[in-house]
């Protein structure tokens, strides 16, 4: 039904006729929305609730901002008195949630790429991940390297560098531009105003501490049996930071091959391998912890359509960080071609996916947070009781 309803929406903004009317999962954030803004029993939560109070309409745009501000910690679902069984049925996770999967349709750049994604995200990235590695693998073999111990241990005995450069370039170019046409689009679809510099300081530091995962009451997000717990926040930092370590481990052994001239591979006590390590520690962790939350969680919150998104974004996270620690302790055995092209695959596989899978709602969170900082500072819209 979702994949039918953004097609209709693209035709017709594509044939240049009037706005589209909201999907259904639009129109059910508008109807929850104008139930908690005549409660506002949550109105100190999270950023969702004050954004919500600056409008007594909700139009797509504003909709999407407010789905990719919500954190889906799950406070407000535990205190609602209007949530299910309630004929009411209010239940702001959920609803947040389906928006979020139809931004990242809807906005994805090429738009069917999104769809695919969206509806086929485990096996789509398991198999890409899969069917790279083999490539890899298959044409290491044509070659007699396939289980040839690799000549001082170098990457670059097994695959030139020049090769994974214009292997990786492109994919990582691709999902650059992809990500950067989405999150404009995003943007445009309810400007804010222009951004000073506190509201950037602001929204720079609700993105690095994942701000909005405390529950409000900064005692973290509702498990399955109702009790608070930060274990959510946690893994997420892990993961955050986990990826972050490693493409600085990346960005700095670039640095040494083009600004030095320090060919890979380095000792375990050079910098790019210390980051390396660390962030797929952390990478490896992380990941076995989200994907252990998103199976403990409780079942009225988020929405089982995002599973497949969820798992393929954890599990291409995962075998990157775990390839990775194999590839570094497996340096100069026979196993270390074979694992070079998974790691590759996996990698690879990662970022061309990237602009359409989970990892997407960091850029579009991060986004929404933006423009929360630039719109609080801002008198508000609504001029009630004014002539």
């Amino acid at each position: 039904m979702q994949q039918l309803e953004a097609l209709a929406r693209e035709a017709q903004a594509l044939a240049g006729g009037a706005a589209p009317p909201p999907s259904a999962a639009e129109a059910e954030v508008a109807r929850q929305m104008q139930i908690c803004n005549a409660c506002r029993y949550c109105e100190g939560y999270c950023a969702v609730f004050p954004a919500m109070t600056r409008r007594l309409e909700f139009n797509p745009a504003d909709i999407h901002f407010l789905a990719n501000l919500c954190h889906n910690c799950g406070a407000c679902l535990h205190a609602c008195q209007y949530a299910p069984p309630h004929e009411f049925a209010v239940n702001v996770p959920r609803a947040m949630a389906r928006v979020r999967l139809q931004t990242y349709t809807d906005y994805a750049w090429p738009p069917a790429l999104g769809r695919l994604y969206a509806n086929s995200g485990l096996t789509l990235s398991v198999a890409l991940a899969a069917g790279l590695a083999l490539f890899l693998a298959l044409a290491l073999a044509l070659h007699g390297g396939l289980a040839a111990p690799p000549e001082g241990g170098s990457f670059y005995a097994i695959f030139p560098h020049g090769l994974m450069v214009a292997l990786f370039l492109p994919v990582f170019a691709f999902a650059v531009l992809a990500l950067s046409i989405g999150v404009a689009r995003f943007w445009r679809g309810a400007p804010p105003g222009s951004a000073s510099a506190p509201a950037v300081s602001e929204a720079v530091q609700n993105v690095l501490q994942l701000k909005y995962l405390d529950g409000g009451h900064g005692q973290g997000c509702n498990n399955e049996d109702d009790a608070w717990t930060h274990a959510r926040r946690r893994f997420h930092h892990l993961t955050f930071y986990g990826f972050l370590f490693c493409f600085a481990a990346t960005s700095v052994a670039s640095l040494y091959h083009y600004a030095f001239g320090w060919m890979a591979p380095y000792g375990w006590t050079s910098l790019p391998k210390l980051l390396g390590t660390v962030g797929g520690l952390a990478l490896s962790a992380g990941t076995v912890g989200l994907w252990l939350q998103h199976r403990r969680r409780h079942p009225l919150q988020g929405d089982p359509a995002q599973a497949p998104m969820d798992l393929g974004f954890i599990a291409l996270l995962f075998g990157a960080g775990v390839s990775g620690l194999a590839l570094a302790l497996a340096r100069g055995s026979a196993a270390m071609p074979l694992l070079l092209c998974l790691h590759l695959g996996i990698v690879i596989a990662f970022f061309a996916t990237m602009p359409y899978g989970k990892f997407a709602h960091g850029f579009y969170r991060s986004a929404a947070l933006l423009k929360w900082a630039i719109e609080r500072r801002q008198p508000s819209r609504l001029r009630l009781g004014s002539d």
